[in-house]
């Protein structure tokens, strides 16, 4: 949702300030061990109130599709007082939001699957996902799936902007796609040299960038939205891929990615949440050279991904320019963060 914060944005980087009391998310941190996930009873009554509608959206004409699902979503509005708006910032799907208040308290987001990006997502295991993290108060509800997409809930608030997550206080095409070889000897060397780092296997976002972080400046807090690539990963991929997103999407820099004083501070007070304690300086140090080395993994499966969708996306985005892009910058960084070593 790209609409400019309307007031100003709090100091040091607030989605790692301690939040209020209330529900808890914590993205890229290991569960504490004496919480359980829910019981199958209560998962599989969160799956049973969420219906599936045999409708189809059609991609390049979205509205009649839409205001057929808010016909069953919300039939005490009248047809002729529903609005909509198009959010054109996402580059894997297609999203128009329908609502009748202009504060927009009731709003239903209808998002429609990108052509083909089940070769990327498992749609089944993003509906899971979306449904345990609304179970413990980290997502919007989730009206109802569709024959190839989903409708769920607003969230209040404003999308940040690569401006925003790269400031300190909140935190040309120089070679063509490499060959197919080229790609399965990086993969090899990824596998070999990432599995030493020993970094803790988590519940991720796996896709923070700043459009999915929606800051709500009247309750001061944060939250994450888009579950699609949600699962679990290695933390310092989904530290890595947030600071990656610091450089932008559409017009990408990577002068903008965080220097290593920034990220020291962001990780100190990340460790620190996940711990609830004091940290040393040798913890957030390790936790900086993971960080550093999984960027990698970050711009290689994300270029693969631009590949994928420049062959069947129908999205006006030039994502083989994309590729291009973060293989670059793959190969730019490798031999520094390669150099990195573990404190002692």
């Amino acid at each position: 949702m790209a609409v400019p914060p309307s007031a100003p944005l709090p100091c040091s980087p607030f989605y790692l300030r301690r939040p209020a009391p209330g529900p808890q998310c914590s993205w890229g941190m290991e569960e504490p061990e004496e919480e359980e996930p829910p019981s199958p009873p209560r998962a599989a009554a969160a799956a049973a109130a969420v219906p599936c509608f045999a409708v189809a959206v059609d991609q390049d004409d979205i509205l009649p599709g839409a205001l057929r699902l808010i016909r069953e979503l919300r039939p005490h509005w009248k047809p002729e007082q529903v609005r909509t708006k198009r959010f054109t910032d996402g580059i894997t799907n297609k999203l128009v939001a329908c609502y009748v208040e202009e504060d927009l308290r009731d709003c239903v987001l209808v998002r429609v699957y990108g052509e083909r990006t089940e070769l990327l997502v498992d749609r089944e295991n993003e509906v899971r996902n979306f449904q345990l993290l609304r179970t413990h108060g980290c997502a919007p509800k989730l009206y109802c799936t569709f024959q190839n997409g989903l409708c769920y809930e607003y969230v209040q608030g404003v999308a940040l902007g690569p401006e925003h997550i790269r400031e300190p206080r909140l935190f040309s095409l120089s070679a063509d796609v490499p060959k197919v070889e080229v790609l399965e000897q990086e993969l090899s060397w990824l596998k070999s040299h990432l599995s030493q780092l020993e970094s803790p296997v988590v519940f991720c976002h796996n896709d923070l960038l700043c459009k999915n972080i929606i800051y709500d400046s009247t309750k001061g807090h944060v939250r994450f939205i888009d579950y699609e690539y949600a699962g679990y990963n290695y933390q310092a991929f989904d530290i890595g891929n947030h600071f990656n997103e610091f450089a932008g999407v559409n017009e990408v820099d990577y002068r903008w990615y965080p220097a290593r004083e920034t990220q020291l501070q962001w990780l100190s007070l990340y460790l620190q949440a996940q711990k609830g304690a004091a940290v040393t300086p040798r913890e957030v140090e390790r936790l900086y050279v993971q960080v550093n080395k999984f960027v990698l993994a970050s711009h290689f499966f994300w270029a693969l991904w631009a590949l994928i969708q420049n062959q069947y996306s129908t999205i006006n985005f030039d994502f083989l320019r994309y590729a291009v892009i973060r293989f670059n910058q793959y190969f730019k960084v490798k031999p520094q963060v390669s150099a990195l070593e573990m404190p002692k």
